[in-house]
């Protein structure tokens, strides 16, 4: 890979990773955010899903281009996390539609409750890929733990 693309690339991720970073530094904001980013993931996945697969289907892919611009590790990541995400709204069976409104409504909830003790809006807010950097927020921070770099 180009060397200089592969920079481009990792700066791009990092500019967005301490952007949305500036709005989650209230550690309860923060782990409200590690709880429901992949809850909301999960039912938003499945809510496509019951309105017919290869809508969550499109949607994944979609996703994956994304992530793969921005990074090969979070690529990687993701494309494990969506397989496990999928598995799981299989195996909801006809509960599906059901179960991902509720998660998808109680993990919003909690999302605007950690931003209002945050005292910021959203990202999402300025800029709607900022739904697609939340799961890598959430990642980078467990990623610094382990000390992988993206």
């Amino acid at each position: 890979m180009n060397t200089a693309v592969h920079d481009t690339q990792e700066r791009r991720v990092d500019q967005l990773l301490a952007h949305y970073s500036e709005s989650h530094r209230h550690a309860t904001n923060e782990l409200i955010h590690f709880i429901a980013i992949p809850l909301i993931m999960l039912s938003l996945v499945g809510l496509m899903y019951a309105l017919h697969p290869l809508v969550a289907y499109a949607f994944i892919a979609a996703s994956m281009v994304y992530y793969v611009r921005l990074s090969l590790v979070f690529f990687i990541t993701m494309l494990a996390g969506s397989a496990l995400v999928l598995a799981l709204v299989h195996a909801m069976g006809e509960q599906r539609l059901v179960l991902c409104a509720g998660i998808f409504v109680v993990a919003w909830i909690f999302q605007f409750i950690g931003h209002k003790l945050e005292g910021k809006k959203p990202s999402f807010f300025e800029d709607v890929q900022y739904l697609w950097v939340g799961p890598l927020f959430v990642l980078s921070k467990l990623f610094e733990k382990v000390g992988i770099r993206w």
